[in-house]
C-alpha cells in the first residue's frame, strides 16, 4: 500500500486504499483547527469546492460534516475549478478554503487543496502545523448549539470569469472569431471555460467537456495522453486546442497544425504577452524553462525563481508584486484574477498575444529561443530518494548546484533538476539544454543510471 501524501500541495491518496472519508474528515478537522486557533475566534467560514471525480461528493459530506462539527460555517462552491474556489474564499471572505481535488492524478486518485483566506496555497510553515494536528488527533469540537452550518453558493463561474475579462480586451478578441478545441479530460474546467471562449466570440469544438469525473484518457495534459486533441485540431482546422487537467488549474496547448507544444509555453507565451505592455518582475520555479528568462531579457525584466511548488511562487508573486508568473506545468498566475494556477487566464492571455500580433501560435513559438527538455519520473521511496540525491551530488560535483529544492545542476549548456514529487511517491527529473548541445545525452544517461540503480 503507497504512502498518503501529504505536502505543501495539500493531501492525496488512493481512494479505498489509503484515503477514504475518515481520514479526510481528520484532514478537515486539523485544518480547521488550526484556523480556529491561528485565527483567535471560535466561529470561522470556510468555502469548500470539488471536481469531478466520482468520489468527491463522498469526500466533501465527511469534510463538511466535521468543519460543522468544530462550529465553522461552511459554503458550498459546487462542482468548481481550483482557482474558482480561491476567488470565492476572498469573494465570501472566507477564512480558508478546500479543495476536493487530485489534480492531474488518475482517476483512483482524490485529495484535499487547502486555501488561506486570500485564496491562495498556504506556505510551508502552515501546511507542517495543519499536518502535525491531523497526526495528533486534537481538534476543538462545539456543542450543539454552536455547531456551523452549510450554505450553498453557484456564482463561482460568473465571479471567475468576470475577473478574467478584466484582464484582457474582450472587444480585440471577439472580431478574430478564433477556431478552439477544448479538451477538458471531463473534469471542473468545460463549463466555466466554454462560457468564457463563447464570450471571446469563439468557434468551439468541446472534446471531454462533460463534468462526469470519467476521465476519457489519462488527466495529465502531456503529449502522449492529448494524440486525440491533435488529431481534432488538424481535422477542424481549429487555430489552437486547449487542455486543461481535471482541476482545471493547469493548460497544455495544441498549434494550429496539430503539433503538441506543450506545458512550458503556457507560460513563456503568456509572459510574452503581458510584458509587451506592463515592465515588471517575473516569478517561476526551479523546474521552469529557461524561455522565461529569454523573454523577460528581452523586455528588460528580471526573472525571479523559487522552489517548485505552486504556494513558493504565488507567496514570492505578492512578496515582489510580480506582473505575471506560474510553472513549467501549464500554470499561470496573473495577481489580478488571483494568487493561484488558473487555465482560464491562459487561455485568455494567449488569445489576446494571438489577436494584438495577429500571428499564429506556430508563428510566435518559433520566435521564442529553442531549447530541448525532458520530463521523465520514477517511482521511488524517501530513502532512495536520498541515496541517489548523494550519488548525483558526487557525480555532478563541478556543476553549479542549487539545493533549495532537490538538487538541480547547471552547466553551461543547461540544466538538470532533481527532486521528490509533492504529489506522488516519485522522484521527478527535468533537464533542458539548447538544441543540438554535443554534452547533452552525456549528462542524461548518468542521472538516468544512478536512478535506475539505486530504485531499480
Amino acid at each position: 500500500m503507497q504512502d498518503l501524501i501529504i505536502s505543501i500541495s495539500g493531501l492525496r491518496g488512493i481512494v479505498g486504499e489509503n484515503f477514504n472519508s475518515q481520514t479526510a474528515l481528520n484532514y478537515a478537522l486539523a485544518f480547521g483547527t488550526f484556523l480556529k486557533n491561528s485565527k483567535g475566534k471560535p466561529k470561522i467560514k470556510i468555502a469548500i469546492g470539488t471536481d469531478s471525480r466520482p468520489s468527491g461528493d463522498m469526500i466533501k459530506s465527511a469534510v463538511a460534516a466535521g468543519l460543522c462539527s468544530l462550529g465553522a460555517d461552511v459554503m458550498d462552491v459546487g462542482l468548481v475549478t481550483t482557482p474558482t474556489v480561491g476567488i470565492m474564499v476572498r469573494e465570501l471572505q472566507c477564512d480558508g478554503g478546500l479543495v476536493i481535488t487530485a489534480s492531474h492524478n488518475p482517476i483512483e486518485y482524490n485529495g484535499i487543496k487547502l486555501l488561506t483566506s486570500k485564496g491562495i496555497a498556504p506556505p510551508a510553515g502552515m501546511a507542517e502545523k495543519v499536518k502535525a494536528i491531523f497526526e495528533k488527533g486534537e481538534f476543538s469540537f462545539v456543542s450543539s448549539v454552536d455547531c456551523g452550518r452549510i450554505t450553498v453558493d453557484h456564482s463561482g463561474d460568473s465571479n471567475h470569469i468576470n475577473a478574467v475579462l478584466g484582464c484582457v480586451k474582450r472587444n480585440q478578441i471577439a472580431p478574430c472569431r478564433f477556431r478552439v478545441v477544448l479538451d477538458s479530460v471531463n473534469g471542473a474546467g468545460g463549463r466555466p471555460t466554454k462560457r468564457l471562449l463563447s464570450i471571446f466570440g469563439c468557434r468551439i469544438t468541446a472534446l471531454n467537456d462533460k463534468p462526469t469525473g470519467m476521465f476519457a484518457h489519462t488527466p495529465e495534459p502531456t503529449a502522449e495522453n492529448l494524440t486525440s486533441l491533435c488529431d481534432a485540431v488538424k481535422k477542424t482546422g481549429s487555430d489552437i486546442g486547449f487542455a486543461q487537467d481535471p482541476d482545471a488549474d493547469r493548460l497544455a496547448i495544441v498549434d494550429e497544425t496539430g503539433r503538441y507544444i506543450g506545458e512550458e509555453y503556457t507560460l513563456a507565451l503568456a509572459a510574452k504577452h503581458i510584458l509587451s505592455y506592463r515592465q515588471g518582475v517575473v516569478v517561476t520555479n526551479l523546474s521552469t524553462s529557461r524561455m522565461i528568462d529569454d523573454i523577460a531579457k528581452a523586455a528588460g525584466c528580471e526573472v525571479v525563481r523559487t522552489p517548485v511548488g505552486e504556494a513558493n511562487v504565488a507567496q514570492t508573486m505578492i512578496k515582489q508584486n510580480a506582473v505575471i508568473g506560474g510553472e513549467g506545468n501549464g500554470g499561470i498566475i496573473d495577481l489580478r484574477v488571483g494568487p493561484i494556477r488558473d487555465s482560464l487566464v491562459g487561455i485568455a492571455l494567449i488569445l489576446q498575444l494571438c489577436a494584438e500580433t495577429n500571428k499564429r501560435i506556430s508563428q510566435l513559438v518559433a520566435e521564442i529561443p529553442a531549447y530541448e527538455m525532458k520530463k521523465q519520473k520514477f517511482n521511488a521511496d524517501k530513502k532512495q530518494a536520498e541515496k541517489i540525491f548523494t550519488q548525483a551530488k558526487k557525480t555532478f560535483k563541478k556543476a553549479e548546484i542549487n539545493e533549495s529544492d532537490g538538487y538541480r545542476f547547471d552547466f553551461e549548456e543547461g540544466w538538470i533538476h532533481l527532486r521528490t514529487s509533492n504529489t506522488e511517491p516519485v522522484i521527478r527529473l527535468i533537464s533542458e539544454f539548447k538544441k543540438d548541445a554535443p554534452e547533452a545525452e552525456k549528462y542524461i544517461e548518468k542521472i538516468t543510471a544512478i536512478i535506475e540503480k539505486i530504485a531499480g
